[in-house]
C-alpha cells in the first residue's frame, strides 16, 4: 500500500483541492497527513453517497476534488453516483480501495471480490485496478496519468486499489 507523503504528493502533483472521503482502514492510514496538508482540504462524510454529492457540489463550485472510499461504499453509493456522474456529467475522480483483494486465498468468501468490478463495468466507469502489493513510483505514475486521460477526455474515472495483506 501506498505511504501517506507518497499519496498526498500525488494529490498535489494532480492539483485536487479536496479528498472527500470515508476512510476504512487502508485507505485511513493516510488521514493525519491528508487533514495536515495545507493544499488540500479534507472532507469527511457519513455515507459514501454522500461522497459522491459533495464531491458534485464542490466540483460545481469550482474545485478540484477527489472522492475515496472504499469498494463496499460504490455498492451503497450508486443512485448518488448515477447523479453526479451520469445526470450531471461530472467528470470526478475516484479512489477506490478494492477490500481483500490481495488476500483471495484467507479471505475466498469475501463478495468483494465478486461484485467491483462488475459494478464499475456495468456503471461504464474509466478504471484502472493498480494490483500490486509494493508500493511503486511506477503505479503512482500509472495512476496520476489514468487521471490526467480522464481529465483531459472530461470523464469521471477511478483508480480502484488493492487492499489487504499479500
Amino acid at each position: 500500500m501506498f505511504t501517506a507523503p507518497q499519496v498526498v504528493g500525488l494529490l498535489q502533483e494532480l492539483s485536487f483541492t479536496h479528498v472527500v472521503t470515508i476512510p476504512d482502514s487502508t485507505l485511513g492510514q493516510w488521514e493525519d497527513d491528508l487533514k495536515a496538508c495545507d493544499e488540500i482540504e479534507y472532507v469527511g462524510v457519513c455515507r459514501e453517497g454522500e461522497a459522491w454529492a459533495v464531491a458534485a457540489g464542490l466540483y460545481v463550485g469550482g474545485a478540484t476534488p477527489l472522492v475515496m472510499i472504499q469498494c463496499t461504499g460504490l455498492f451503497e453509493s450508486g443512485d448518488s453516483l448515477r447523479n453526479a456522474l451520469f445526470d450531471y456529467r461530472l467528470p470526478l475522480f475516484a479512489v477506490i480501495g478494492y477490500r481483500s483483494f490481495l488476500n483471495q486465498s484467507t479471505l475466498p468468501g469475501d463478495t468483494c471480490l465478486t461484485f467491483t468490478e462488475p459494478i464499475l463495468e456495468a456503471w461504464g466507469m474509466d478504471w484502472v485496478l493498480y494490483d500490486q502489493a509494493e508500493n511503486t513510483s511506477e503505479q503512482l505514475e500509472a495512476i496520476a496519468a489514468h487521471c490526467l486521460r480522464c481529465r483531459e477526455a472530461g470523464t469521471p474515472g477511478v483508480a480502484l486499489v488493492a487492499e489487504g495483506r499479500a
